[in-house]
């Protein structure tokens, strides 16, 4: 009643006076209180009503589920599709081939979609088999040291805990890894070897692609032994050759409000300009290159490093983390392409998808322009695929380069020897395939269909947050190199990296980037010992390890043995962060400094030699110490050299055999003390 107004009356207080008084206003007020009493109850009867019929009961039974559009059983029975390729893919190479596939399909009287696992539920899996003829294939890139990739996160979780039955379920797998990797396809074998648990049927073997070989050769050649098998299975027989069909119709907008176009934005239109946490791969920010300086002091190469300003952005990183950046493609190739194809680049246009039910409406962000595509969305100087080359054979007037194109889109061997020698040994991207055919001029928007999306670059940071908490340090070596057919190809990243010098008010130093967690971390206890191997640009997360380490220090907390072997090729010409390292040592947090010049003497000298000379006191503090490993560098040669010295210290000082001393290293690798990362 004290809301009603009326606090100044005191209910104790009465007199026979005043009683027939009070009877006739408790009558009215009890009138009034049941008249909204009522009136209350029929409003929230009706709204809560109303609340309670909107929701599709059946789609809220998982909480806990990330919100996914829809079943993908549902949509494969709406839009008469019996095939379904998912892909786990970090660079976009798996969801390549996923699309490839699935349009395969229709040479067999089969229907496929490409399917991102990140936006269905996988336990769905188990009702494929209420649709006739139905096959899931999998798709399955290894992310770093046997990871599975962002996007199959959520999948590996679900198959690791699943118990479901999956004996309706007719599969297979293709992996794509890379030989230098210690865990090669892991993701690919776990997936096949776990589906095959949970009682489903594999109907072609498991593809291993190497990406260290021949990545593309590898999946042409498990593809066209894969759709006999699934035509013997399913008995089915295929209806033609494979045959160039478009995914998307081109748009051309010849009125069209320019706030509506994207320039380079990876999600969100307008999101450079208007910048809103969280920042992540869909969603970068855009960091201000407050320094830029080269590291070394001769030699042909130019290595740099770079300091992106992240104040204001709430973004955090530990040591060890990565920094993904997205790069731009150098303007001259793309007003090169644009005038061989002679076309407008700044005609406005969007890609459509002719599958309306697909969730991939555009293959990058639309309406944009030609330019913005070329320079920011697509990938024009890695060589291209096979079935880029197939889908363009159609354009070339000449027979000779039609028929030169077909061969090297085939599955023959001579076909396949051609496109080794012609496209991926002599780096031909497809500016040098145009220049080089000059009958082949497809029409632009059927040429941005095919091309790879450009991917995202990740360098390990080189700094600590502790240190630098609103500067992510970058170090890199630009890439730049002869091909055989005399071109200087240049990489992407580092040399558009390379040209972004801190400007106090132009967007030209601007960099989008985000963060990517990792694995690779210091040891929990600062007292633990640690043995860094980082040769060339491989120094850069042990930049951050060892500013954390003195942070550590200066907080008065006791830092164990911190020991580094680093290399590079002369003492006077790119001996990186040198001073610092100089400084680090004499402070007494960096306790030993072992640098090897490789070819600063007659033989070469590398970290691995460097270990071999102190192998004492390294096993000292592998055993003694319980020290923590790292390595960080290059995955062919430096990483597998480094390990194999560990294993013969292992076998020499732990008295072990050479197969002890190989799981034991392995173990080390299992409890988290031998990290590494490493790139090939």
């Amino acid at each position: 009643l004290t809301a009603m107004g009326e606090p100044s009356m005191d209910p104790t207080i009465s007199s026979p006076d005043s009683t027939a008084q009070q009877d006739s206003l408790f009558s009215m007020m009890d009138v009034f209180l049941i008249s909204l009493i009522t009136g209350l109850f029929t409003y929230w009867f009706f709204f809560r009503k109303k609340k309670e019929e909107v929701p599709d009961l059946p789609k809220m039974q998982s909480v806990a589920a990330p919100v996914r559009d829809s079943s993908f059983i549902e949509k494969m029975k709406k839009t008469g599709r019996n095939i379904v390729v998912f892909y786990g893919s970090q660079t976009g190479t798996a969801e390549e081939f996923a699309n490839r596939l699935s349009k395969d399909a229709h040479r067999y009287g089969l229907r496929g979609m490409a399917a991102d696992p990140e936006e269905y539920d996988l336990s769905d899996l188990s009702r494929l088999s209420e649709i006739d003829k139905s096959l899931a294939v999998f798709c399955m890139a290894t992310y770093g040291e046997g990871d599975p990739t962002d996007n199959a996160q959520d999948f590996y979780d679900w198959l690791q805990e699943a118990d479901a039955d999956l004996s309706g379920l007719r599969f297979a797998v293709f992996g794509l890894g890379n030989k230098t990797y210690e865990h090669f396809n892991a993701m690919g074998k776990y997936v096949d070897k776990r589906l095959e648990e949970l009682g489903a049927q594999r109907i072609f073997e498991l593809g291993l692609g190497d990406d260290d070989g021949n990545l593309e050769e590898d999946f042409i050649t498990w593809r066209e032994q894969f759709w006999p098998a699934v035509c013997e299975h399913f008995g089915v027989e295929a209806t033609g050759e494979e045959s160039s069909i478009r995914q998307y119709e081109l748009v051309v907008h010849t009125d069209v409000n320019m706030n509506k176009v994207y320039t380079g934005e990876m999600g969100r239109l307008k999101s450079y300009e208007n910048q809103k946490p969280p920042f992540d791969a869909k969603n970068p920010f855009l960091a201000q290159v407050t320094e830029n300086r080269k590291l070394n002091e001769g030699g042909e190469r130019h290595l740099m490093h770079l300091e992106l300003d992240i104040s204001n952005s709430k973004i955090r990183y530990e040591s060890g983390d990565h920094v993904a950046v997205y790069p731009a493609n150098d303007s001259s190739l793309v007003n090169q392409i644009g005038e061989i194809l002679g076309t407008d680049l700044d005609t406005v246009m969007s890609l459509n998808n002719l599958d309306e039910e697909s969730n991939k409406k555009h293959p990058f962000p639309c309406p944009t322009s030609y330019r913005t595509a070329l320079t920011y969305y697509l990938d024009i100087t890695n060589p291209p695929r096979t079935n880029v080359l197939y889908e363009l054979a159609q354009y070339a007037t000449d027979a000779g380069e039609q028929e030169r194109l077909r061969k090297m889109a085939s599955s023959s061997a001579e076909g396949k020897a051609l496109y080794l020698s012609w496209v991926v040994e002599a780096r031909r991207n497809i500016l040098a395939i145009l220049q080089d055919m000059p009958s082949l001029r497809p029409p632009i928007d059927h040429l941005c269909e095919l091309l790879p999306r450009l991917q995202a670059r990740y360098y390990s940071i080189a700094s600590s947050s502790k240190v630098h908490p609103n500067s992510i340090h970058i170090c890199a070596v630009t890439v730049e190199y002869e091909t055989k057919t005399g071109r200087l190809n240049k990489g992407v990243a580092t040399n558009w990296l390379k040209n972004k010098v801190p400007d106090q008010n132009g967007s030209s130093s601007l960099v989008p980037m985000y963060v990517r967690k990792s694995q690779f971390r210091l040891p929990f206890k600062p007292s633990t010992p640690m043995i860094m191997i980082g040769p060339g640009t491989g120094i850069a997360p042990f930049i951050g390890f060892i500013q954390e380490r003195a942070w550590l220090k200066q907080q008065g907390k006791e830092v164990g043995e911190t020991v580094l072997y680093y290399g590079c090729r002369r003492e006077h010409e790119d001996y990186l962060y040198r001073d610092e390292l100089a400084r680090f040592q004499k402070e007494g947090v960096l306790t030993q400094l072992n640098v090897a010049f490789s070819r600063d003497q007659a033989e070469k000298v590398y970290v691995q030699h460097l270990l071999k000379k102190n192998k004492e006191n390294v096993w000292k503090l592998i055993d003694e110490g319980m020290a923590h490993i790292y390595v960080c560098g290059d995955a062919r040669n430096m990483a597998r050299d480094v390990q194999n010295t560990f294993y013969e210290i292992v076998s020499e000082f732990g008295n072990m055999s050479q197969p002890q001393a190989v799981d034991y290293v392995k173990k080390l690798m299992t409890k988290g003390r031998y990290s590494l990362d490493v790139w090939s």
